[in-house]
């Protein structure tokens, strides 16, 4: 991997904090993410406190992935049709219902998760026609030759919650109960919502066709066309995919390393610390030369993190672990963030953007469910191992197939 200190995305950290909508931004996306992070600690517990069936934690995963996927396209084309302020707005106020849910279905002591899972899928449905909204928001904030400081940064704050959140929500959760923990869920997201609205936007280009099927998919198309974006989402999408392994923390916990609900919230939180570590460094020095290059070692050590943390029985070695493999991960989402937003029409990146998060929340939530399923079939230690090899392999077969992202240079910033 090769960085310099200075180049033509290196803006300084004083600069990017003087972009007050930016600061807003990161605001909102911070408590929001802090939010999302004790939540997920919350429901997996719970879920698995009822079942104690690994096969349920990735169910956790895929009621959200199919609504997310059956809706992020048409919110794609939402996105660049209406106001991207106010469509984040809404899907906040529904990601405050979803917490109130489910801290009444808490209080009242349900016996099985299917009213867990029948929230999961009202919240998957907010974030698909979130994510494209607030991805296409951030361009609009900050000159572009601050852009690529702004992604470490926003980057940085996001995993910093993604330490804070799991952390917290194991704490709070062993010491007092869940419908306690998702009663701060909901105070977070309001939180976020208030920040949200104080922030002003400037007008951003509009698509100018009218919803139809065919500019619906126009942002699959353009991905499909560009073999960088293509490669880099897909190589993402893929890694994720089979080395996704972090659904399976609470059984992992509990049958491999013997740790409770706080070691837990740990285990959660160490990816984040590894990627925030990462994000903040990439902050000061973004990465401005052989960034192809930076993705392909990115993936690469994600994968032999993986199988580090597949073989260990030692909670210090698996922390480790799941540091490393989030430092990896952050360079190949620094990457791909920068390069799909760089190479992307204003007016097209509510559609791309809605691309690049479907093939994100196929590699979060339809990994987990992969994890659970591979889980009950093989083991918790196999099905860890065996995707972290499958991850190595993907990464040695997108050098071959997109040599274009493998010799890629510098960013495109005109």
């Amino acid at each position: 991997m090769s960085t310099v200190p200075q180049g033509p995305l290196a803006g300084s950290l004083a600069s990017v904090l003087g972009e007050g909508a930016f600061v807003r931004y990161l605001l909102t996306r911070f408590a929001a993410g802090v939010a999302v992070q004790i939540q997920t600690v919350a429901v997996g517990v719970q879920v698995y406190s009822l079942t104690h069936d690994p096969f349920d934690l990735g169910l956790i995963g895929l009621s959200q992935f199919v609504p997310f996927v059956a809706c992020v396209l048409i919110a794609g084309h939402v996105a660049d049709r209406f106001d991207r302020k106010a469509i984040v707005l809404g899907c906040l106020a529904v990601l405050v219902l979803c917490a109130g849910a489910l801290a009444v279905f808490a209080a009242i002591g349900i016996r099985t998760p299917g009213p867990v899972l029948a929230v999961m899928v009202v919240f998957g449905i907010a974030r698909a026609f979130m994510a494209p909204a607030s991805t296409a928001l951030m361009p609009n904030l900050v000159p572009k030759p601050l852009f690529g400081s702004a992604v470490a940064l926003n980057s940085s704050a996001w995993q910093i919650a993604t330490v804070a959140g799991p952390a917290l929500g194991g704490l709070i959760y062993a010491a007092t109960s869940p419908k306690v923990v998702y009663g701060i869920v909901a105070a977070l997201l309001g939180l976020s919502v208030a920040f949200m609205l104080g922030l002003r936007t400037p007008k951003a280009e509009v698509a100018p066709e009218a919803a139809t099927w065919q500019s619906v998919v126009e942002g699959l198309k353009f991905v499909w066309r560009r073999e960088v974006i293509l490669g880099a989402i897909s190589m993402d999408l893929f890694a994720v995919l089979f080395g996704g392994a972090t659904a399976l923390l609470p059984a992992i916990a509990a049958e491999v390393l013997h740790v409770g609900v706080a070691g837990i919230g740990w285990l959660r939180a160490a990816p984040g610390a590894g990627a925030a570590v990462t994000a903040a460094w990439l902050t000061f020095r973004p990465i401005d030369r052989h960034a192809g290059r930076a993705m392909f070692i990115g993936v690469t050590v994600f994968g032999l993190a993986t199988i580090v943390f597949g073989v260990s029985r030692s909670f210090w070695l698996s922390l480790v672990a799941l540091v490393l493999l989030g430092a990896a991960d952050m360079v190949s989402v620094f990457v791909r963030h920068v390069l799909v937003q760089l190479e992307t029409p204003d007016a097209m990146r509510g559609r791309v953007g809605a691309v690049n998060s479907m093939f994100i929340g196929a590699s979060n939530e339809l990994g987990e469910f992969e994890s659970g399923v591979t889980a009950a079939w093989w083991g918790l230690k196999p099905a860890v191992v065996v995707g972290g090899l499958a991850t190595l392999g993907v990464s040695a077969l997108w050098a071959r197939w997109f040599p274009a992202l493998r010799r890629m240079d510098r960013f495109k910033t005109d």
